[in-house]
């Protein structure tokens, strides 16, 4: 008698149930991007799992992906602890963004529909407002919901996969350093111009436009760090 497949696990609205190793990847992301989870801090995997109310196993293959994206370091025999906040890395981290990014932009102008370039150009008064008001949170909303856009209207799996491998780490520097980012308008506007050419379907100024962008981010990152004794560059905590 031929075995009948098992239906696969399934929420009460009819949609298929997520992994719980993706959703303890989410929410452990989220409590060290928030800085809930200070950067230097030991965890282990029983102690997670017991708070997140998950089993050990998803929160292991959960630690191991927040490892691959440098937010998570493994100790040998030791557990786990929450890596540090390195500019240096970051600024590494950046000549990979900007070529990537750069690629994603140039796409997002070329293939956007009237509808997602209503969008854009909707982000780009929303960067105009928070670069004029100073307010924070309309630009982390405004950057969170360009980066998801840009993503989506790329179309390339392959973009959109490093560009999430990079999340967290961008995420947790600007939410470290978001009193001097309110103080940085000139960051705000260049979104705000980058996001208006991808809405004008013009790939080379929206490029260019995302160059100036990453050079205000280049030149925010060093300076919110300090050389080390060791010479290298540690973050500055205000």
């Amino acid at each position: 008698m031929p075995r009948t497949a098992k239906p696969s696990p399934s929420r009460h609205d009819g949609h298929p149930r997520r992994p719980l190793s993706e959703e303890a990847h989410e929410r452990l992301e989220e409590m060290i991007v928030e800085l809930e989870l200070l950067p230097g801090a030991p965890v282990s995997e029983a102690m997670l799992a017991a708070r997140l109310g998950l089993g050990r196993t998803p929160i292991r293959e959960a630690l191991q992906r927040l490892a691959r994206e440098h937010l998570i370091e493994v100790l040998p025999h030791r557990g786990y602890r929450v890596s540090e906040i390195d500019p240096a890395q970051q600024l590494r981290m950046l000549e990979v963004r900007r070529e990537i990014e750069r690629l994603v932009v140039r796409q997002a102008a070329r293939l956007a529909d009237a509808t997602e370039r209503d969008d854009f150009a909707r982000l780009a008064d929303a960067f105009d407002d928070a670069a004029y008001s100073g307010d924070w949170q309309l630009f982390r909303r405004a950057n969170r919901r360009f980066i998801v856009l840009c993503r989506e209207t790329a179309r390339n799996e392959f973009s959109a996969g490093a560009m999430a491998a990079m999340r967290g780490l961008v995420r947790r520097f600007w939410v470290l350093n978001y009193r001097s980012a309110a103080e940085q308008p000139d960051i705000a506007r260049s979104y705000a111009r980058t996001a208006r050419q991808i809405a004008r379907g013009d790939e080379a100024r929206a490029a260019a436009e995302f160059d100036v962008l990453m050079d205000h981010v280049e030149a925010f990152t060093r300076g919110h760090g300090r050389p080390s004794r060791s010479g290298s560059v540690d973050p500055v905590l205000e």
